[in-house]
């Protein structure tokens, strides 16, 4: 047995397609084994679900790589917080003047997406008051107004309509990292780098509760796979898509596949009413067509992937396999070693299992293995009708928010073509292994 299995695989390793479909399958392994390391399954779940997680992400941000390949130089989001500078403190009688320079430097070619600015005064028993002051690189300071804050307070800096007016109708975070202009001259806005801040003049009518400051200066860029029109960074849904599509494959593959062999095992070799009840049921069953089936299953009841992965397989069971299947073991049950067990009294069930199944096993791995990515690619397009399970981070549910979010027309390609790339080559790659494996198990396709 280990020299059959030995010689097999130096026959396989003969062909340079099934080496690369095995290269392909392997790191895709690879990243489903390293997804719940990297991230956990209920973390992935909360961070996919959106919130605080995400406000410091940059919205429908290309990945970086894609800019630096081209050359250019677009910013990445900056996060200056409280915590990092040196405040300057001003008691008075009942509370204190806090001063909180927030300063960072610029020297991207473009500029930023967005400003938001994110407030915490916890624990005062008075709403302290704050005054935004804005700094440029040649001198000039900006007042951005006074806010009265609460506990969590976001103060989006570029929906300021009244600032937009004053900086002549820019948007702020164009406006703000926007050369001065002389007198009279128009155009097109020149960014200036340099050294920008924003001091925060805050009066707190308490001693000892604290204030934290942070400003994010969003990026155009971000992460090696950008993010959506929530925030949300697609690699997380990449690198969690992996095993989400792998498991889905392999255990639709593996319940339909054994199933329907050993259905088709005992009717063959019970014959009679048994095997024309089972062929007559798959005859009803090859007719029925299955994605209408999962639309509606999704629809009416519920679109979770467990619940459409046991409809996959229960639809798999009375297939057209069964025929297939049956052809292959009407053969075998009339061999003379079927007759050999049943003389010295082997049962029903170990004829069936034991020496019927196993003659034709090695022929039916090479269809399973091609097997596996339709059913990844069953998954990725029920996600993509909208039907996918809405809690977990997979390829098919980002190629649905890119269709809803028109990312093709508003220039996201990257948003297309990181999932399907993904649902591309694990295709490849079980293709090429499948069609190696055919040659080596299939007789017939040896001399070819």
């Amino acid at each position: 047995m280990i020299a059959w299995r030995s010689g097999r695989w130096r026959e396989l390793a003969r062909y340079p397609s099934a080496i690369a479909g095995v290269a392909i399958i392997l790191v895709l392994v690879g990243v489903a084994l390293a997804a719940p390391l990297l991230v956990p399954y209920g973390e992935a779940l909360e961070r996919w679900r959106g919130g605080e997680r995400w406000q410091h992400h940059p919205v429908n941000a290309a990945p970086v790589w894609v800019d630096r390949l081209r050359g250019g130089r677009a910013p990445t989001t900056r996060v200056i917080a409280s915590r990092d500078v040196e405040a300057q403190v001003h008691p008075f009688p009942g509370g204190r003047r806090l001063t909180l320079p927030l300063t960072f430097d610029y020297a991207f070619d473009d500029f930023p997406s967005e400003l938001n600015l994110f407030l915490a005064a916890e624990g005062h028993a008075r709403p302290p008051f704050v005054r935004l002051l804005w700094q440029t690189p040649d001198g000039r300071e900006i007042p951005l107004g006074g806010h009265r804050l609460g506990e969590r307070e976001r103060i989006s800096i570029s929906q300021d309509r009244a600032l937009a007016q004053r900086l002549g109708g820019l948007a702020p975070h164009i406006g703000l990292f926007s050369a001065e202009k002389a007198e009279g001259e128009a155009g097109v806005p020149s960014l200036q780098t340099g050294r920008y801040g924003l001091v925060l003049e805050a009066v707190l009518f308490d001693a000892e509760a604290p204030l934290e400051a942070e400003l994010v200066v969003y990026g155009r860029v971000h992460g090696i796979a950008g993010t959506d029109h929530q925030r949300r960074a697609l690699s997380l849904a990449l690198l969690w898509g992996t095993p989400v599509a792998l498991a889905f494959g392999l255990i639709a593959a593996v319940g339909t596949t054994l199933t329907t062999l050993v259905i088709a095992a005992v009717g063959v070799w019970y014959r009679g009413w048994v095997d024309a009840v089972i062929q007559r049921l798959t005859e009803v069953n090859m007719i029925l067509p299955v994605l209408p089936i999962l639309v509606m299953v999704g629809t009416l009841y519920s679109t979770s992937i467990w619940l459409m992965l046991g409809v996959v397989v229960l639809l798999g069971i009375f297939s057209a396999g069964i025929k297939t299947y049956r052809a292959m073991l009407l053969p075998i049950r009339e061999a003379p070693y079927i007759e050999a067990a049943r003389a010295y009294g082997a049962s029903n069930l170990r004829i069936v299992m034991r020496y019927m199944l196993p003659r034709i096993l090695p022929v039916l791995v090479p269809s399973f293995v091609t097997l596996i990515p339709t059913f990844v690619f069953l998954e990725a397009s029920l996600a993509v009708l909208g039907l996918g399970d809405p809690e977990l981070p997979t390829w098919g549910k980002v190629l649905n928010d890119a269709q809803s979010q028109s990312a093709l027309y508003n220039g996201y390609v990257y948003w297309v073509v990181s999932p399907a790339l993904l649902l591309m080559l694990t295709g490849l790659g079980f293709a090429m292994l499948g069609f190696a494996l055919d040659r080596v198990f299939n007789p017939r396709l040896r001399s070819l």
